[in-house]
């Protein structure tokens, strides 16, 4: 008798697009085998190993990639923000809207007022829809409590998703989102909180640090203030840079080995190629672009030439993007900022691994990776970025386990 080689779940006959290498890394006629939550292998079945599987799954000639990643959320907060966008829809601006109390400040007061427990049961119906679509892994940021209590609620809440529900959580402190309302011009004072107390405090908590660099933000000298604290206490960082004015921030970020920087509207040829020289990925947004009816899009061709690796996400979030389908952004990607079918899903799967620092465990079907599935009911993978209002999953699988 052949030597066979045991594992937990072998998913036969189906198609793959693994994303190892260069392009969708297609395979025809494919087997993933799985033992203790990783992959043993993924790869053609002609010339694959004999496995003796305790479960084979027969796909039916379905398709698997891995499981999707959101590499920028902001998916714990308490309140709505609907009335507002309401408001905006009637010709109220958005300094009108923050003169009566709404904006940012709104969705603090809302957090703050919330216990960890209601902020954990709010987002949970966020994290449903994105589980729903093939989401294996989300980012998840802090930002709307902006004390040092308050933020840490926040990330204790987003460490709690993670057990509610069967999904990798990646927790991101952004104390630096923006300026309350007792720190009123006092912003160096609030950067001086951030830095002394918030990122000591949150070690442990959080898995990054971000910070808000912009007009309406904190400026280039104070984010690197915060960056720097950040890589002091041996944290990785992120950056919100260059959505909505050209401040170098990306530039900045790369300056400190960002992981990522996001949003990136107004980057620059010097941006891009400080960004790829230093590794640091391009997350894009087209949720919060189409909901602000931006104009200026994102210089993907720049990134493109230089060789910067993108990453798409939701950037959900109640004032300027409050969508929860990572599959739209997908679409949204490629409609709005032109994007390639091979671009938009890698930009969710393997350089979205990068942006969170987990390229070694995720984001690409290959041996001794985290099983994380999506399995699809489509024809060919252009159909994820081509279709909208449609969820072709069949099913979810993490770390081994269909969920």
């Amino acid at each position: 008798m052949a030597d066979t080689t045991a594992c937990d779940t072998l998913w036969s006959n189906t198609r793959l697009a693994t994303m190892a290498g260069e392009g969708l890394g297609i395979v025809e006629d494919g087997l993933v085998a799985a033992k203790d939550g990783r992959i043993l292998y993924a790869g053609p079945a002609d010339g694959a190993p004999a496995f003796d599987a305790d479960m084979e799954i027969d796909c039916d000639g379905r398709w698997i990639t891995p499981g999707l990643i959101d590499c920028h959320t902001h998916l714990v907060h308490a309140g709505t923000r609907a009335n507002e966008w309401a408001m905006r829809l009637e010709g109220a601006t958005y300094e009108e809207i923050a003169r009566a109390g709404g904006g940012i400040v709104s969705t603090m007061r809302a957090t703050r007022a919330a216990s960890e427990a209601e902020l954990v049961a709010t987002a949970l119906p966020r994290l449903d829809a994105l589980l729903a679509e093939g989401v294996t892994t989300v980012e998840v940021k802090s930002g709307y409590g902006l004390t040092v209590e308050d933020e840490l609620k926040m990330l204790r809440a987003a460490r709690a998703l993670g057990e509610e529900r069967h999904v990798r959580i990646a927790t991101t402190l952004l104390g630096a989102h923006a300026l309350p309302p007792e720190y009123a011009g006092r912003a160096d004072d609030y950067v001086d909180l951030v830095r002394d107390a918030m990122i000591p405090a949150a070690v442990g908590l959080a898995d990054a640090v971000d910070a808000f660099c912009e007009g309406i933000g904190f400026s280039p000298v104070q984010t690197d203030r915060v960056l720097h604290a950040a890589r002091a206490a041996g944290l990785p960082v992120k950056l919100h840079a260059e959505q909505l004015s050209a401040l170098h921030g990306s530039s900045l970020a790369a300056h400190h080995g960002a992981l990522s920087a996001d949003h990136l509207e107004y980057a620059d040829e010097a941006d891009a190629r400080a960004m790829a020289a230093a590794g640091t990925v391009a997350v894009l947004l087209p949720g919060a672009f189409y909901f602000m009816r931006e104009t200026k899009r994102p210089p993907v061709d720049l990134f493109r030439a230089a060789g910067v690796p993108i990453a798409l996400a939701t950037d959900c979030n109640p004032g300027t993007s409050p969508t929860t389908s990572l599959l739209l952004m997908l679409n949204m990607g490629a409609t709005l900022f032109r994007l390639t079918v091979t671009e938009a899903l890698r930009g969710v799967t393997v350089h979205a691994a990068r942006a969170l620092g987990l390229a070694h465990e995720i984001g690409t079907l290959e041996a001794g990776k985290a099983c994380d599935l999506a399995v699809w009911n489509i024809s060919e993978p252009a159909e994820l970025v081509y279709r909208i209002g449609f969820t072709p999953l069949f099913s979810r699988v993490k770390d081994g386990l269909c969920c």
